[in-house]
């Protein structure tokens, strides 16, 4: 199954304290619906110290849900919906609701 959002693509934040903000997807957890985008949704974590890494309060990324994230349109960087076009050789591209511009991925 071809997937909406994938590792790499711009997104904006729909909804939450980060709304409004731009990112790119680090990590796709399709199985949980969830998303990492980088910078947005970060969280403190208290971290024990190892021999390997330091210890203390660190601030990481945590997911967020799929359907609060949409994929920037190419064209002009404005949330858009994703669909499919098939290609003569089978192939499925991921096209731009908003515009029809195919997205690179």
């Amino acid at each position: 199954m071809a997937a909406k959002i994938r590792k790499g693509d711009k997104v904006i934040v729909l909804t939450g304290r980060d709304k409004g903000r731009t990112g790119e997807v680090i990590e796709v957890r399709p199985s949980e619906g969830r998303a990492l985008v980088r910078g947005i949704n970060m969280v403190k974590r208290h971290q024990r110290q190892t021999p390997q890494q330091e210890g203390g309060i660190i601030s990481k990324e945590a997911s967020i849900h799929l359907s609060n994230i949409a994929l920037t349109d190419p064209k002009d960087g404005k949330a858009t919906r994703v669909g499919f076009k098939v290609m003569n050789d089978g192939r499925k591209l991921r096209v731009s609701r908003r515009s029809g511009v195919e997205i690179d991925g």
